[in-house]
């Protein structure tokens, strides 16, 4: 989600409700766009982080520190000597802008007191951090703009500060009911976009959130509404206005498919599939959803080149199968060929020489069959022809069926390894896997000068609320592991049927599952598969004693019988992660 005006005003509210008449003890600058202050207020010690990063600008206090460089940058200096030890009187928004803005008092060099501000633009690429002294005027920016960068405003020293209203649009806080109807809803674009284009501070999940609380398709046109749908609109929208007005927020992260996909201090009850954890703060939410973004990134652009490797192989071995399975269905016709061979020598007495074919009695299937002969050749000689071809394809068949076999083996342990990338959470996962395709034969060997200390990667574990242990592999050694030396006879092993995915360990103890610790175990391995996005996924279940490894196979591949199965919708409902 955006970095919207709502969030602005609730993370306003927040450090308002913390920050208000605390000490600015130090002023670092761990980054050229990034400030983190440390302030005290009340015996107690907070760090504020404040990021005017063009692609990730944040403002949330956090309990990390970052390395500072040895030498100060010039804003920084110049921050140290005017607010140092200064004292925060306020932070309050402008409007709804994405906008904080930090009124500081301290001494001067004379020892009167006065009044600085330190405006936080975080507006994307133009975000930015300006100080400016009590009379508006700009005192230094950490990104100066000179007249040659923007024409609308200059961000330099001994300019004034000021807002620029390049966009037009109506405060949602002043805005009235007229004006919202005369001029929000009479432009010609989808009800959504009218809104956040026309209200300074919405975002568009904002403006979706508003138009379906009020009952009402965010795309149709916004001119097209009735005079009842424009007052109920403005009714719903006036509600949640009062929600931001009071302070009343909500912060939570919304899951889709078990990565981050929006925040919001609202509750965004139009993201009806996606799963929701509330957070106990703005600043928590903020922290919480980039990490685990960052982490994300990170995570796919380390596992770039093994992914490409795997589709790669994928690619060529889904190919080969094809073309081996062309050629197998082209053996189908042996058996015609032993069957005529044989029909020959039974009635070929009866042919007249120099004859191009001749009617015989199927006495397999009691049909009347009529065999093609060479006229240049004996009744004997095509009778042994046609035995020759049945003996070649019977040979290509045993041949092709073993290769067929092989290739397919080859083609699900690549699709489970492809499952592995996308569970991947960590950089000691993805070291595992690399060290997997090492032994496979898809990576390099490591040379003995590249030694390293092994990193070691636990699968997932979680606890079900009936005190169940239940272990996910995270990768085919994971999984041979779980199967093979942590569960017991007695335990309870599920995998998704047919489906590349990771093995699921239910630690028994010697108690009995409920039927609901089944159906939890299952969902968890419908999740942890290839099947994850499907709405209901089969799942095989058996005690692990009637799970027999596979002589000569790859990691974690397995056979078994007597078997249960059940359908599911993938999820990790009452299951807690165990750190």
């Amino acid at each position: 989600m955006a970095f919207d005006g709502i969030t602005v005003a609730a993370l306003a509210a927040e450090l308002s409700h913390k920050l208000t008449g605390a000490r600015i003890s130090k002023i670092a600058q761990p980054e050229g766009d990034e400030l983190l202050f440390t302030l005290k207020n009340y015996k107690e010690n907070y760090r504020l982080t404040i990021s005017a990063n063009a692609s990730l600008p944040l403002v949330y206090l956090t309990e990390e520190n970052k390395m500072s460089p040895m030498t100060a940058p010039n804003f920084c200096m110049l921050l140290r000597k005017h607010i140092g030890n200064g004292r925060i009187l306020s932070i309050t928004q402008p409007g709804l802008e994405r906008i904080l803005d930090i009124a500081v008092e301290h001494l001067d060099e004379l020892g009167d007191l006065k009044e600085k501000h330190l405006m936080i633009e975080l507006m994307g690429k133009h975000s930015n951090i300006i100080f400016c002294n009590e009379s508006g005027q700009i005192v230094d920016a950490i990104k100066r703009i000179p007249p040659q960068v923007s024409s609308v405003r200059e961000v330099l020293p001994g300019r004034p500060y000021f807002i620029p209203d390049t966009m037009h649009k109506l405060d949602p806080k002043t805005v009235t009911e007229d004006e919202f109807c005369s001029q929000v809803l009479t432009k010609g674009t989808s009800l959504a976009k009218a809104l956040y284009t026309g209200l300074t501070g919405l975002s568009p999940i904002a403006a979706e959130e508003i138009v379906y609380r009020a009952g009402l398709d965010s795309d149709v046109s916004a001119p097209s509404l009735s005079v009842v749908e424009q007052v109920h609109l403005w009714n719903t929208f006036t509600r949640i206005m009062e929600e931001i007005k009071s302070g009343h927020f909500s912060p939570a992260i919304y899951y889709r498919n078990g990565e981050p996909s929006e925040f919001s201090v609202l509750p965004l009850t139009c993201l009806g599939v996606c799963e929701s954890t509330p957070q106990e703060s703005v600043s928590a939410m903020l922290s919480s959803f980039y990490a685990e973004k960052d982490t994300l990134s990170r995570i796919r652009q380390k596992s770039a080149d093994m992914r490409h490797v795997i589709n790669t192989a994928l690619e060529r071995n889904r190919k080969k199968y094809d073309l081996q399975l062309k050629q197998l269905s082209d053996t189908d016709k042996r058996d015609k060929y032993r069957i005529y061979g044989e029909l020959i020598n039974t009635y070929g007495y009866q042919v007249e020489p120099g004859s191009s074919s001749f009617k015989a009695l199927n006495y397999y299937t009691g049909e009347e069959i009529t065999i093609p002969l060479d006229k240049d050749l004996s009744i004997s000689a095509n009778a042994k022809k046609y035995f020759e071809r049945y003996n070649k394809l019977k040979r290509t068949f045993e041949a092709l069926t073993d290769l067929c076999a092989e290739t397919k083996a080859e083609i699900d342990y690549l699709e489970s390894v492809s499952n592995a990338l996308d569970i991947a959470a960590g950089e000691e996962d993805l070291t595992q896997l690399k060290d997997e395709l090492r032994e496979s034969g898809y990576a390099k060997k490591r040379s003995p000068k590249d030694k390293q200390a092994r990193i070691i990667s636990k699968p997932f574990h979680y606890l079900t609320e009936d005190g169940f242990h239940l272990y996910v592999g995270k990768n085919n050694l994971q999984n041979e592991d779980l199967t093979f030396r942590l569960a017991t006879g007695n335990d309870w092993w599920f995998h998704a049927k047919g489906i590349p995915g990771s093995h699921v360990i239910v630690k028994t103890e010697g108690r009995e599952l409920p039927d609901r610790v089944f159906e939890q175990a299952a969902a968890v391995a419908a999740w942890y598969s290839k099947a994850k996005g499907n709405e209901k996924v089969e799942v095989d279940y058996v005690e692990k004693k009637h799970v027999k490894k596979v002589a000569g196979a790859k990691p974690g591949f397995v056979i078994y019988h007597t078997n249960y199965s059940m359908v599911v919708k993938p999820g990790l409902e009452g299951c807690t992660a165990v750190n």
